[in-house]
Order: structure tokens, then sequence, then C-alpha cells
């Protein structure tokens, strides 16, 4: 194996733990909060300012029609409101209620306490799992 090589998989390694370690805090995240992480994820956009449907969709990355879902839960759970634009009538306006703004809140600072600026400090949550590959 030349020396590139070997830099490629440590690369590639690191990538690999850390892209685990984001998917075991998006699990703790949701358990916590008891919502799903596209839940967690409307309410942390609605936390900067009130969204149209269409804007949340956007920051979303998905279509409108699975957004109407889940602000629907998510307005039934008593953490947004939808009211009517006072500039366009056609156009729905997403907020968070307080209950959703504490719940925005919580979901942030969980997941900035696991903030992992690279692969080196991801080892400690990754118990068992080598800072490099092994050889066989």
């Amino acid at each position: 194996m030349t020396v590139d090589e070997r830099d490629d998989l440590v690369d590639v390694w690191g990538r690999i733990k850390t892209l685990v370690l984001q998917n075991n805090v998006r699990v703790e995240v949701s358990e916590a909060l008891g919502l799903s992480f596209i839940k967690i994820r409307a309410l942390r956009k609605l936390l900067a300012r009130p969204l149209a449907m269409r804007e949340l969709a956007a920051e979303l990355v998905t279509d409108k029609p699975y957004v109407t879902q889940i602000v629907d839960s998510l307005e039934k759970m008593g953490l947004v409101t939808r009211s009517v634009s006072e500039e366009d009538r056609r156009r729905r306006i997403v907020k968070l209620t307080e209950s959703g703004r504490v719940a925005a809140g919580r979901a942030a600072a969980r997941r900035s306490r696991h903030a992992e600026p690279d692969s080196r400090s991801a080892t400690p949550r990754l118990s068992g799992v080598p800072d490099r590959p092994s050889h066989p």
C-alpha cells in the first residue's frame, strides 16, 4: 500500500466514524424529545424566524406535501401555529409556540454538546473503534 493510498484510507475511516457519530446524535436527540429528526429540523429552522410553508419546504429540502404533514403534526402537539400571511392570503406562515421554542432550544443544545470538529474527537464516543484502520 502506498503512502497516498494509506492517507486516503485514513481519511475515509475518519469520515465513516463521523457519519456513525452523527447518526447516534440524531437518534439520541430524537429519543430525548420524542420527535422524528425531520420534525426537530423543522423546529430548529423555525427558531430563527417564522417561515412560509414553501420556505420551510426549501429549508428542509423536501416537498410541500410532506411539510404539510410535518406542520400538521407539530401543530397538534402545540409546538407551532399556522396563520395566514398579511401580505398574501394564499400563504401560510408557520411560527413556533413557546413550547416549540423550548423544544427547539433543547434540540440545539443537545446537538451542540455532541458537535465534533473532526473524526479524532469522535473516538471517545465510539469506544473500541481505532483512530486508524488496521491492516489484515
